[in-house]
């Protein structure tokens, strides 16, 4: 079986290493031009750079997101920006317009080039255009069942596709939206979401003089447009059999524990399929991703039509488990962590770690602050924190508590 690649997302420059460090193949992120998330801290080249060189100097890779869609004034500094890439040495760059496409082969041949989601790519002989005009990878449009998906791997088995497996859904095509810009007047397929099928919303009738008619869910409106989360975990398998290469997870705007906590649970899920072990694992693995804060989880279109999408609620699930503490250092006997929420002694702690500490249980006895001084309550945010305790802790590793 061919390797399957992890896809992550990076938001910012620590996200990047975050999601390295906890498992991702690569990750794929956006500069401060150009990508459709405008909102999230987003990269300059010289963090790009750096970002590069973290990831190759791991056998990993990074894609920048190039996927707006672009207007006759947007050309001129795209073709500096592509070159500016393709010296930076990005492994690809993900592309939805036509013009991006022709213009990136022309002034930075080097580059690999990924067709992004938003070009709605839903059928082999589109694929097959694709790699015609030297596309090397299809980002699958959402709405794919993977029974075409799989046809669409046998018409063009040298074509690598990429899907997402995990974290937010648009309710919009493919994420092809109108109604951010109709209703704050922000363009997100220019990378301007404000997520407005996330609002509620209550319908009026003319004849009723413009009172509300509510079509509630709860006292305050109904939630029609608000999708639930994408959660392909558990079929893995299926996925793989598909012909899919790359598993992507959504959310550059997420947090680090959230990205780590998924990375986490998808990368051990995929190297339990490669070892024959994944049903010995699925379900500990299916409760890492409700650690997080989630909407309701759904497998959208992989197996058929669903019109079970909508999560009618408001908000999210806050997630079974807290984020606490980050691991900054660790020595024979201690740690060093740094504070997120507050914890005391005797607290019942869980690690979140890349390594064999994963899922251990930590209670919290003896700590020290940066004065050496012996304390029982870490309460001020952001504190350095020494704990004793003989598990073998690494830099990076999350303490997590859970909830009440």
């Amino acid at each position: 079986m061919k390797n399957i690649e992890l896809l992550a997302p990076a938001g910012s420059l620590k996200k990047l290493k975050t999601a390295l460090d906890y498992g991702a193949d690569a990750v794929y992120a956006g500069g401060k031009d150009f990508s459709l998330r405008a909102y999230a801290d987003n990269f300059t080249l010289d963090e790009l750079r750096e970002g590069v060189e973290y990831a190759h100097a791991r056998g990993k890779k990074v894609y920048v997101t190039v996927n707006i869609f672009p207007r006759n004034s947007d050309f001129e500094s795209a073709e500096n920006y592509f070159k500016a890439l393709e010296e930076i040495g990005v492994d690809a760059v993900l592309i939805t317009d036509a013009g991006f496409i022709s213009l990136c082969k022309k002034v930075a041949p080097n580059l690999t080039i990924h067709l992004s989601t938003q070009a709605n790519t839903l059928n082999k002989y589109t694929v097959e255009f694709w790699a015609n005009q030297g596309v090397e990878r299809v980002v699958l449009a959402r709405e794919l069942p993977l029974k075409d998906v799989k046809e669409i791997h046998e018409h063009n088995p040298n074509v690598e596709l990429e899907t997402f497996v995990h974290g937010a859904m648009c309710v919009s095509y493919s994420g092809r939206c109108l109604l951010s810009n109709y209703l704050n007047g922000r363009d997100a397929n220019r990378g301007e979401c404000v997520q407005a099928c996330r609002w509620n919303y209550r319908m009026t009738e003319v004849g009723r003089g413009g009172d509300p008619l509510e079509i509630e869910e709860d006292g305050r409106g109904a939630y029609v447009l608000n999708s639930k989360d994408l959660n392909m975990l558990s079929y893995i398998p299926e996925l793989i059999d598909s012909g899919v290469y790359s598993l992507k997870i959504e959310g550059r705007m997420k947090s680090e524990y959230y990205l780590a906590t998924v990375v986490n649970a998808y990368r051990r899920a995929i190297d339990a399929v490669e070892a024959n072990t994944f049903e010995k694992v699925r379900l500990e693995l299916e409760e890492e991703v409700r650690k997080v804060v989630h909407r309701d989880y759904t497998t959208a279109y992989a197996f058929g039509d669903n019109d079970k999408t909508i999560a009618y609620r408001e908000g999210q699930n806050q997630g079974t488990h807290e984020f606490i503490a980050v691991v900054l250092e660790s020595g024979e006997g201690y740690a060093i962590v740094e504070m997120r929420n507050r914890f005391k002694k005797d607290d019942v702690l869980e690690v979140l770690s890349p390594n064999e500490c994963f899922n251990s249980e930590l209670i919290i006895g003896d700590m020290y602050n940066d004065k050496e001084e012996l304390i029982d309550d870490a309460k001020i945010v952001q504190q350095k924190v020494k704990i004793i305790t003989n598990l073998k802790l690494t830099s990076g590793d999350i303490l997590r508590r859970k909830r009440k």
